[in-house]
């Protein structure tokens, strides 16, 4: 499958929100499949697990402004569409759809404003990398952004297999 050039986006630090964002960009690929059928999420699982990010759930996207400080996330949306917002409560709005995937560096903010009601995704992460979920605080920014840096890059982009440059 040829892999079209994501969307890079760049997202600050939001100190006051305890949002440790990340120097790396959020990468967003449209409509990387057709997902206009039944498979979509088992294409999204096939195609992070042959790039070395076990998919690990097929859900939707919290409505509350959250990040992950020990993990790096891929996000396949197979289902509906959604506005959403990268960066914690003072970032960016952006509509995604089905077919769409984003992978978010460890530390970006993200939320799911509005969104169809059939609106899904499948989450993956690299191997031996854990997330949880963790809404800002601005008295632990600190010790987010030490967990952030901390994190590892992946060996491999969830979508094209090796990592891409915009990460390196």
């Amino acid at each position: 499958m040829p892999v079209s050039r994501p969307e890079a986006l760049l997202i600050d630090a939001d100190e006051a929100s305890g949002f440790p964002n990340s120097p790396l960009p959020v990468l967003i690929y449209r409509q990387l499949i057709d997902a206009a059928g039944e498979r979509a999420a088992s294409t999204f699982e096939a195609l992070f697990a042959a790039h070395r990010w076990p998919p690990e759930w097929r859900y939707g996207l919290f409505d509350f402004d959250h990040f992950h400080s020990t993990a790096h996330e891929a996000l396949g949306v197979f289902r509906g569409r959604a506005r959403i917002r990268l960066g914690g409560p003072h970032g960016s709005q952006h509509e995604i759809a089905a077919g769409d995937v984003l992978v978010l560096p460890a530390g970006v903010g993200h939320a799911n404003l509005a969104s169809s009601d059939d609106f899904a995704m499948v989450g993956a992460y690299p191997p031996g990398q854990r997330w949880e979920v963790e809404r800002g605080d601005p008295a632990r920014f600190a010790a987010a952004c030490r967990r952030v840096a901390a994190v590892a890059l992946p060996d491999a982009d969830p979508v094209g297999g090796s990592l891409p440059s915009l990460w390196q």
